[in-house]
């Protein structure tokens, strides 16, 4: 009963925290009734999944997921990179550190990511590695012109919104000549993910959040394929809350008239063509290759990573690790972001797995669904 007070209080504290609480208050209300209307007309909630991991915490810190609850089924799908990276590829990357005259830079959400084997806290934590987070890969440039006796790898973890990042500071790097600095290039691209979500079928899907980040990078016409090939709706969402209460409301409003669409409800940010320049820097350094995803087969050109050409900067080139098989644990982590269950329904999930003490990395992440449900969500 306490939780549902929080929880309660939570939606009424983020209304009232709007630019425009009477706006917040009558979107909700519309979004319910759409809802139920659904229902009445289907004999089950809609089922709509967001593909941003800031979606995820937003949904949950809001109360918007609870508020809704019962009407509207909003699941957590794959979009947390740190989360949605192969077991093998996340111990590979942490064996990396291993190494000496070398420094690991990342960003924090990979720090605490437990591996088979420990994580990259443990070992700076232990002194066998240098292991620094950064806010930016280029940070990671200027480490290694500060440190010309040392070997600084940054691990590229990200998707289509991280890629042109990464792709600057790669090319910051070469502008700079400098010979010590490479990147783990761990690229993950949205429509394969989603193609594959679909065609597997394994998820009632109804309609798609779609990442507002993404789309900055993709644009509007980067997720057309999604209503024209499947006939799935799609609302391209910001992060405010009358943003997503927003778009919920048109997703309801367009599966209820049969239609299928792509909107654009962030058009202050997100433009029609994206922003092919920035992507135009990526193509430059990257191109797309197959790729293993946590718990999930081998998804063709779902990934991007060095050209051959760029080789020398390509951390996995320059520093091979071999790794075995991952030990195998209790965590659900890849059918959560396959949005096949909450993160509830893991059997660690508040247990054996906290923020304090995670088994996955869905615990860990800032993106993590896991996180959001255990600090928002827990019962």
């Amino acid at each position: 009963m306490e939780t549902q007070v929080h929880a309660e209080d939570r939606i009424a504290q983020a209304i009232e925290r709007t630019k425009d609480p009477a706006l917040a208050r009558e979107l909700l209300r519309e979004v319910r009734r759409l809802a139920e209307k659904f229902v009445e007309v289907h004999g089950r909630p809609a089922s709509f999944m967001e593909v941003c991991g800031s979606h995820t915490h937003a949904l949950a810190e809001f109360g918007i997921k609870y508020a809704l609850r019962d009407v509207l089924k909003l699941v957590s799908g794959p979009g947390c990179p740190v989360c949605v990276t192969d077991q093998q590829e996340i111990d590979a990357m942490i064996a990396l550190a291993d190494g000496e005259d070398r420094i690991i830079t990342t960003f924090g959400d990979m720090l605490r990511v437990p591996g088979s084997r420990g994580s990259l806290m443990k070992a700076k934590a232990e002194g066998r590695a240098d292991v620094r987070v950064v806010y930016s890969p280029s940070d990671a440039v200027e480490i290694a012109q500060k440190n010309p006796d040392k070997q600084v790898i940054f691990l590229g973890v990200g998707f289509e919104t991280t890629i042109p990042v990464l792709a600057a500071a790669v090319y910051e790097a070469e502008t700079l000549g400098l010979e010590n600095f490479s990147m783990w290039m761990s690229g993950k691209l949205v429509e394969p993910i989603m193609r594959y979500l679909l065609d597997t079928g394994e998820t009632r899907i109804d309609a798609f959040i779609l990442p507002g980040h993404v789309a900055t990078i993709l644009g509007r016409k980067g997720f057309l394929w999604l209503a024209e090939e499947y006939g799935v709706n799609g609302v391209i969402s910001g992060f405010e809350m009358n943003e997503i209460l927003s778009s919920l409301y048109i997703l309801l409003d367009l599966v209820l008239k049969g239609k299928a669409e792509i909107v654009n409800n962030y058009p202050y940010v997100v433009r029609e063509e994206g922003n092919p320049g920035a992507w135009k820097l990526a193509e430059k350094y990257f191109m797309p290759v197959d790729m293993a995803w946590r718990e999930i087969d081998v998804i063709p050109k779902s990934g991007m990573d060095f050209r051959p050409e760029y080789a020398h900067f390509d951390a996995k080139k320059r520093f091979p690790v071999t790794v075995g098989k991952p030990k195998p644990t209790a965590c659900r982590c890849g059918e959560v972001i396959r949005g096949l269950i909450e993160p509830e329904e893991c059997p660690l999930f508040g247990k054996a797995c906290t923020p304090a003490h995670p088994i996955g990395p869905c615990m860990v992440s800032s993106e993590g669904a896991c996180a959001a449900h255990y600090k928002y969500l827990r019962q």
